[in-house]
């Protein structure tokens, strides 16, 4: 079957050589259009692609923010002694008047509002405002 299709398309081809003429021309024009025409180099496209690291998370956190917060947990920590004398120099014990279990629990509600954590190591010399806005400072994953 195959084989009869081919061969009528060449018996057609045969009987028409003005049309195969014409075909062969239509070629040569097309070849001289090409030819003619600026030719555009493609780079490969491994090479259009160029390696680029997106990372999400910011700059880090600023003093003042790290310190605004911290002094807002205080502020609603109700074994403060006094609001007023929580300042950015307060030390736990001796201006805002918590034991060594308060501050434990100030450290991990601090741990808590920043979303890292504090080895006790680390907690263990975290006794003031200052030294605990200089810790978060300092951790690249606080947030």
């Amino acid at each position: 079957m195959f084989r009869t299709a081919a061969l009528r398309s060449v018996a057609q081809m045969a009987a028409r050589p003005v049309a195969r003429h014409a075909a062969v021309a239509l070629r040569r024009r097309a070849a001289v259009a090409a030819a003619a025409a600026p030719r555009v180099q493609i780079a490969p496209r491994a090479a259009a692609w160029t390696a680029v690291r997106c990372y999400a998370s910011g700059g880090g956190l600023k003093k003042e923010e790290v310190e605004g917060r911290i002094m807002a947990l205080l502020q609603g920590f109700d074994k403060v002694n006094d609001p007023s004398n929580i300042k950015p120099t307060a030390h736990f014990a001796n201006d805002l008047g918590l034991d060594s279990l308060d501050t434990v629990e100030v450290v991990m509600a601090i741990e808590e509002e920043f979303s890292i954590e504090i080895p006790d190591k680390d907690a263990d010399a975290i006794h003031s405002i200052d030294k605990a806005v200089e810790y978060i400072c300092a951790q690249p994953g606080a947030n």
